[in-house]
């Protein structure tokens, strides 16, 4: 059964925060929206811009006099724009970076969108050699629940999280469309023959299984972390009113939605009468009310060493980091931090030096550091 975080629990661990203890600092600003930030081997720093931006800013924070030109164009309306950017495991050989963003066709109406994954290189202040490695499938004309977050495992596979869209909810309990799942692919795009839905057809269903699910049954999956020690893959997602999840995923497995869920539905209306189900794989941590978590990473490094393996979760309705402490396939919820600050906070990373950076979501977002 899932730990329940409850706003009685949330407080507790407010008051025991150990924020006072750390100090934090703006390295930048003026960044608009800014979603995800991943290090360079030289020490600066890639962060993306909801509106369609990709910037470079030095380990002193000083910014490019421009964003990065030519990176492909993001449909930006709502929750959706440039997303993600990681860093291939073997960058300082090949120098790809990766991209998700909603996408549109520039040549079309723009009613109907994807989440699309990119890959390209950085030549100067350009964007070059841009290749698509993923577009989810079928297009929505929603422009919420992209999903968007991407991790690679240590076979150089890159998983990628993909939303339900909001109004296709039922769509993530079928194997024959990409909505509300974590896809695997190679590095370029190929789908991986041990996958497991490659060549299997669902008899329930009466479809053919595509190839790149490594996962379903997801409502909008906004954080992916892929544990190099143990080879564990962790993931959280939004619920709808309450019900957010720390998942343990696994291939093949069902996570639910939206057929269980601890959450319900913004008219106050029940979406459905499990919150578990033998068939489906029940969340480690629910958070309820929401927290709407965003970003995450594994804490790896020298500043921190009582963190050492543990989940860190931005969270933009809490408005805090929260610490999840890792013990096997097991998870708990151990300390919030950076509640004092009463900000959005949309991602959080550990930089090569053991600092946490944290990004605020704001029109006139920043990059703050932390350290002890």
């Amino acid at each position: 059964m899932p730990r329940l975080s409850l706003a009685l629990l949330f407080f507790l661990l407010s008051a025991a925060s150990t924020a006072d203890d750390l100090q934090i600092e703006s390295i930048a600003s003026g960044l608009e929206h800014p979603w995800s930030i991943a290090f360079l081997p030289d020490g600066r720093m890639l962060v993306t811009e909801r509106a369609g931006r990709l910037r470079v800013i030095d380990a002193d924070g000083q910014q490019l006099d421009n964003a990065i030109s030519g990176v492909p164009e993001a449909r930006v309306a709502d929750q959706g724009g440039l997303m993600e950017v990681k860093l291939h495991p073997n960058f300082e050989r090949n120098g790809w970076i990766y991209l998700s963003l909603a996408f549109t066709e520039p040549q079309g109406d723009g009613s109907a969108g994807t989440t699309r994954v990119v890959r390209g290189r950085i030549d100067g202040k350009h964007w070059v050699d841009n290749q698509i490695i993923f577009d989810a499938a079928p297009w929505r004309t929603q422009t919420v629940h992209y999903g968007g977050r991407m991790t690679f495992l240590d076979d150089h596979s890159l998983l990628i999280s993909v939303g339900d869209g909001f109004d296709h909810r039922e769509q993530a309990q079928k194997l024959d469309n990409h909505i509300g799942t974590i896809v695997r692919v190679h590095d370029d795009g190929r789908v991986p023959s041990d996958n497991p839905f490659v060549g299997k057809h669902c008899r329930q269903q009466n479809e053919e299984a595509w190839g790149e699910i490594f996962s379903y049954g997801h409502r909008n999956p906004q954080g992916l972390v892929f544990d190099v020690e143990t080879g564990l893959i962790w993931s959280h997602e939004h619920g709808p009113s309450g019900g957010d999840e720390l998942n343990l995923i696994k291939p093949g497995k069902n996570y639910g939605w939206p057929l269980a869920t601890h959450g319900i539905d913004y008219s106050g209306a029940r979406i459905s009468p499990w919150k578990t189900r033998p068939d489906m794989v029940d969340p480690m941590i629910v958070w309820t009310p929401a927290i709407a978590p965003a970003g995450m990473s594994q804490y790896r490094g020298e500043m921190f060493p009582e963190w050492e393996g543990d989940l860190l979760i931005a969270g933009l309705v809490s408005r805090a980091i929260h610490r999840v402490r890792i013990d096997g396939e097991t998870a708990e919820e151990v300390e919030i931090l950076l509640d004092h600050l009463d900000r959005r906070l949309r991602d959080v990373q550990v930089g090569p030096d053991g600092a946490l950076y944290v990004l605020t979501d704001e029109k006139k977002g920043e990059v703050l550091r932390v350290i002890p």
